[in-house]
C-alpha cells in the first residue's frame, strides 16, 4: 500500500527559499540601506561624529565637474567593454561551432580567461604593456608608436577596456556557444540547400535566434563594466593618469577609503545603484521588445 506524503503548502516554499532570502537581506539589502542612510550624513574621518544634512552630499556631488566627467567616462567605458566583449565572443562562438577537429581543446582554451581573477587579469596586461619591460611596447616602437599608458590617458583607457573585455569574453562565449548549439540543425541545413552562404546564414538565422542570449548578456556585461572592473582598473592604472580611467565605482573607493569622505562616497554609491537599476529597467522595457523568443 502506497503512503502519500503531504507537505505544508506555505511552510515548505518558505523553508526552501529562506537561505536565499537571508543571503539577499544580509549581503545586498542591508549594505544598500546602510549606504542610503550614510549618504545623508557628514562624518569626520574617524567616524566619531556625524551630522544629518539631508541632500547636501548629493547637491555637492552634482555641482562637482570632476564627478560629472567621471559619469560620462563611465558611460563610454561600459559601452566599449560590453560591445567589444560581446562582439568578439559572438565571432569566436560562431567559429567554435564549425570546428570539427580539436573542438574540445579549442573551446577549453577560450574558456580559461574566465577563471582568472580581475586583479590577476589586470596584472597580466600591465606586464605585457609595461613601457620598459613589456613585449607590446617593444613591438609598437618598431612602427614608431610611443607607448606609455602611465602618461597617456587615451592609451590607459584603451588598455583597461581591452583588459576588462578580455576577462569577460569567455563568459559571453559560453552562453553564445550554448545558444548556437540549441538551434536546430535542420534550419541551418535548409538554408544552406537554398543557397545561403555562411555569412548570410549567420546574420539571417543564427544571430536572430540567439537574440534572447544577446539581451541577457547585454544586461550582465553592463553591470560587469560598472562594478566588477574595479580590480582591473586598480591593478592597471589606479584611476590614472590624471583620472583618465577613473570610473564611478573606482571614484567611490577613492573618495571613501582614500579621501575618507564617507558621506560623499555613500552618496556616489547610491547614485551608482540607481543608475544601474534605471538602465536595467530601460533595457527590459525597450530593448527586450526587439528580442525574438
Amino acid at each position: 500500500m502506497l503512503k502519500h506524503v503531504h507537505f505544508n503548502k506555505i511552510l515548505l516554499p518558505l523553508f526552501l527559499v529562506f537561505p536565499q532570502i537571508m543571503v539577499t537581506l544580509i549581503f545586498f539589502m542591508w549594505p544598500a540601506g546602510q549606504a542610503l542612510y550614510q549618504s545623508f550624513l557628514i562624518e569626520d574621518a574617524f567616524g566619531l561624529s556625524s551630522e544629518f544634512v539631508w541632500f547636501e552630499n548629493f547637491q555637492l556631488l552634482f555641482d562637482d565637474q570632476i564627478y560629472l566627467q567621471t559619469f560620462w567616462r563611465t558611460a563610454v567605458f561600459s559601452t566599449l567593454v560590453a560591445g567589444l566583449a560581446m562582439s568578439i565572443a559572438l565571432v569566436l562562438a560562431g567559429f567554435a561551432e564549425r570546428v570539427i577537429k580539436g573542438r574540445g581543446a579549442y573551446r577549453t582554451l577560450l574558456i580559461w580567461p574566465y577563471a582568472v581573477a580581475p586583479v590577476l587579469a589586470g596584472a597580466l596586461w600591465v606586464f605585457m604593456f609595461n613601457p620598459t619591460l613589456g613585449i607590446f611596447p617593444f613591438l609598437l616602437e618598431k612602427i614608431d608608436i610611443d607607448w606609455n599608458h602611465y602618461l597617456n590617458g587615451g592609451q590607459a583607457m584603451g588598455l583597461v577596456v581591452a583588459a576588462a573585455a578580455w576577462k569577460q569574453i569567455a563568459y559571453n562565449f559560453l552562453f553564445y556557444l550554448a545558444a548556437m548549439q540549441s538551434i536546430p540543425k535542420s534550419v541551418i541545413e535548409a538554408s544552406a540547400i537554398d543557397g545561403a552562404g555562411p555569412m548570410r546564414r549567420f546574420w539571417t538565422i543564427t544571430f536572430p535566434l540567439v537574440s534572447p542570449t544577446t539581451f541577457f548578456l547585454l544586461v550582465i556585461n553592463i553591470v560587469y563594466a560598472f562594478f566588477d572592473t574595479f580590480g582591473i582598473i586598480h591593478a592597471v592604472t589606479q584611476g590614472g593618469p590624471a583620472n583618465a580611467t577613473t570610473i564611478l565605482v573606482y571614484k567611490v573607493y577613492n573618495d571613501g577609503f582614500v579621501g575618507l569622505d564617507l558621506g560623499g562616497s555613500a552618496a556616489q554609491s547610491v547614485v551608482l545603484m540607481f543608475i544601474v537599476i534605471i538602465m536595467t529597467v530601460v533595457q527590459f522595457r525597450y530593448v527586450e521588445k526587439k528580442v525574438e523568443y
